[in-house]
C-alpha cells in the first residue's frame, strides 16, 4: 500500500520472500528478504560503508544493531563474535522474522531479534552499530538515539552511518551538543556520500 514504510511495525502488503546472495564477514550465503522492509534487494550502500569502516566487534558482552532490517549488521556481529550476545532491534516485525530466518540459515545462535520493548531495561552494550532510519524524521531519530546511546558501556563505541545529503553533519553537531561530557563524537570515515560517526563513551 502507498502509505507503507520500512519502519511500519506490521507491513500490510502481501508477504513475498526473495533470495539474495550476499557476503558477510567473509562468508557468501544465499539469504532471505522480502517486501515491506528496508533494502530487500541487497546490502544497501550505507550499510556497506559502515561494515567496511568499523573495527571487528568486541569478543563478548551485549552488542546492539539498532534498526536491523533483514540483518546484515547483526549477522556480521554474530559471525565476528560468536561468544557475544547480539541484539537485533527493529520496530518492523517482518524484518525481525527475516533476521531469525537468516540466522537459522547461517547456523547462528547468538542473535536475539526483538522489538525495542523486549530489550531488558538494565542492559548495557559493548558496541552499538546502526544505519539509523533517517526518514522517520528528526524528532523520532533524536528520540531513538537519546534512548539508546546512553546505554553504551564505559570505554565503548557506537558507530552510525548517515548519508551526507540527509543530514549527517547536522546530526554530528546535535550529538555533540546533546550528549554528556563523557561522550566524544568524531567523523570516522567518509565514503560514497556517507559519513560514519563514532560515539565514544570515555
Amino acid at each position: 500500500m502507498a502509505t507503507e514504510h520500512y519502519f511500519s511495525e506490521l507491513p500490510e502488503s502481501e508477504l513475498k520472500f526473495r533470495q539474495i546472495h550476499v557476503a558477510l564477514a567473509g562468508q557468501t550465503r544465499e539469504l532471505i528478504t522480502s517486501n515491506g522492509i528496508f533494502s530487500p534487494e541487497r546490502i544497501d550502500a550505507g550499510t556497506q560503508v559502515l561494515l567496511a569502516n568499523t573495527p571487528p566487534a568486541p569478543p563478548g558482552g551485549n552488542l546492539l544493531d539498532l534498526g536491523c532490517g533483514w540483518g546484515p549488521i547483526a549477522l556480521t556481529l554474530a559471525l565476528q563474535s560468536p561468544h557475544a550476545t547480539v541484539w537485533a532491534v527493529d520496530v518492523n516485525c517482518r524484518a525481525l522474522d527475516l533476521v531469525r530466518r537468516n540466522a537459522e540459515i547461517m547456523g547462528i545462535t547468538n542473535i536475539n531479534a526483538v522489538t525495542p520493548e523486549d530489550v531488558p531495561a538494565d542492559l548495557g552494550f559493548m558496541t552499538i552499530r546502526s544505519n539509523p532510519p533517517i526518514r522517520v524524521g528528526k524528532n523520532e531519530l533524536h528520540g531513538m538515539l537519546e534512548f539508546w546511546l546512553p546505554r553504551l558501556d564505559l570505554e565503548s563505541d557506537a558507530w552510525l552511518v548517515v548519508q551526507r545529503n540527509l543530514g549527517s553533519d547536522s546530526l554530528h553537531r546535535w550529538l555533540e551538543s546533546w550528549l554528556p561530557a563523557e561522550f566524544a563524537v568524531t567523523r570516522a570515515a567518509t565514503n560514497k556520500g556517507y559519513r560514519v560517526l563514532k560515539v565514544r563513551r570515555k
